[in-house]
């Protein structure tokens, strides 16, 4: 039997301390973080320079810990910032920098609410070589020959441990583990802080807390056409716009900083209209299709967003609808099957009153219209959402007699995916469609009038969306992250 390597890790081994205030639990959370992602890049540049480490390499994640004995009385009001009941709540911490708003509020949050310490140590969960580095450097692309691969010097991530069990309610420590104390551990916060560089071409801490999601080029045009203009006039609302490779156009200047040209497009491509407190507004071209729509927000929901919302092309099923008309949903019927497995179809994923009245208000403010006028341009009610793009081609009796029995008004392939992920990962949610084609009543689209029409409509339809985000922003996040979005037994952060 081959002899196991020696553990090669960060001397002095760091135990559990008790701190009472939060300014320090950051900062001890930042210093072990920062000692043990340097140990673990360090050791491998020696390895570069041909000094194979004797032994496993090996450094962990700190871990935030608290514990009560007791059912703390807490106000009913709360969505979250506390624990459901008595034991101990653990939980692994990566990039404390790049989350040290989140970090504040949620500890600041246990501890007034409970009137408790938190702990801070180094948990037993290895940091990955991989996610050592921030900045996307592909390890195994720098290392030649070796006399033993990478994943016997180093840990490598471990998928086993990178599930959704928290955030899906199945999770089950053992009787000797704490509970989850937030609801996604350090190496899944690096899966995706690593796959949203390379889904979207930005780094994760470019990605502002209000978030639209698109399926149209058409829009991407306008935003970047509307930020540029915000730049050049020297606002003072939004500091920075950040295009795909990082490219950075700061208020007051005409173009962005030098940086290298892109190589290639990315898969989603991200754009952030950035203010100082990441309460900017972020939009992505999610491209066609609930799997883009499920991957991308799989991602985004490691950055606890505020609130994303869905501006879209739909079919509009009504004969009532006119193309152009808008479409409120308050309800899905989910055919996406992107999400079975983690939130079951018989999950009702209910309308958010906050999100439905700042996108109601929106539509008003934009259009003028009010009232009984503003039926005549936009409806709400259930949107259906399906994977198959040319669902026309089927027999049209079984589907259309679904859509109608389920009250639809409109057909797309995205909104119940990106609807159904907020709700499973409680941030908060909505979706204004605009009806492009309604192909049950012969007006298909077609490349010149889908053209025209998208020239027309793109302006008002994103101008709506970017005031609704911009009326959720002016709430407070108690008020915003909505208590529907919680279960029985919920994480203390949110």
């Amino acid at each position: 039997m081959a002899e196991s390597l020696p553990l090669l890790q960060p001397a002095p081994p760091l135990v559990f301390q008790s701190f009472d205030a939060v300014a320090p639990v950051v900062q001890r959370l930042t210093e072990i973080y920062q000692r043990n992602t340097a140990f673990i890049r360090d050791h491998f540049d020696r390895l570069l320079q041909g000094q194979v480490p004797q032994g496993r390499v090996r450094a962990c994640y700190p871990a935030i810990r608290i514990a009560t004995g007791t059912y703390d009385p807490v106000d009913s009001r709360l969505a979250y910032g506390y624990v459901p009941g008595p034991g101990v709540y653990q939980t692994t911490i990566s990039r404390p920098e790049l989350f040290d708003t989140y970090l504040r509020e949620q500890i600041g949050l246990i501890m007034r609410n409970h009137g408790i310490s938190v702990e801070v140590g180094e948990s037993d969960v290895p940091i990955p070589l991989h996610f050592a580095f921030h900045e996307g450097t592909y390890v195994e692309g720098t290392v030649e020959a070796l006399p033993r691969t990478l994943r016997d010097i180093f840990d490598v991530p471990d998928l086993a441990i990178m599930d959704d069990a928290i955030v899906n309610g199945t999770a089950a420590p053992r009787d000797d583990e704490p509970l989850p104390l937030a609801p996604f551990t350090a190496p899944r916060v690096d899966f995706s802080l690593h796959r949203l560089l390379h889904y979207t071409g930005t780094l994760p801490e470019h990605f502002q807390n209000f978030v639209l999601f698109t399926n149209y080029q058409f829009y991407v045009d306008e935003f970047a056409a509307r930020a540029r203009a915000l730049m050049a006039s020297g606002s003072e609302d939004y500091t920075a716009y950040i295009e795909p490779g990082n490219l950075v156009t700061r208020s007051g200047a005409q173009s962005p900083d030098p940086a290298e040209p892109v190589q290639r497009q990315p898969q989603m491509p991200a754009y952030h209209l950035v203010r100082p407190d990441h309460s900017g507004i972020t939009l992505i071209n999610i491209g066609v299709g609930p799997s883009n729509a499920k991957t991308i927000t799989d991602h985004i929901a490691v950055l606890r967003p505020h609130a994303w919302l869905m501006l879209g092309h739909c079919a509009g099923l009504r004969t009532s609808q006119q193309l152009g008309d808008y479409v409120l949903a308050h309800g899905y019927v989910r055919e996406d099957h992107v999400l079975d497995a983690d939130l079951p179809t018989w999950v009702p994923v209910p309308p958010l009153a906050e999100v439905q009245v700042a996108l109601e208000d929106a539509v008003e403010e934009v259009t003028g219209l009010s009232g009984w006028e503003l039926k005549k341009i936009m409806r709400t009610g259930t949107v259906a959402t399906i994977d198959n793009r040319n669902w026309e081609l089927r027999d049209h009796s079984e589907p259309v007699r679904r859509f109608s029995q389920s009250r639809a008004i409109a057909l797309d392939m995205e909104s119940a995916t990106i609807a159904a992920n907020g709700f499973r990962f409680r941030v908060p949610y909505g979706t204004l469609l605009c009806v492009s084609d309604k192909p049950l009543h012969g007006e298909l689209k077609l490349p010149g009038m889908a053209t025209a029409f998208y020239r027309r409509q793109v302006h008002q339809h994103l101008e709506i969306g970017i005031r609704a985000l911009e009326k959720l922003r002016a709430m407070p996040p108690e008020r915003l992250h909505s208590r529907k979005l919680r279960s029985f037994l919920e994480t203390a952060f949110q």
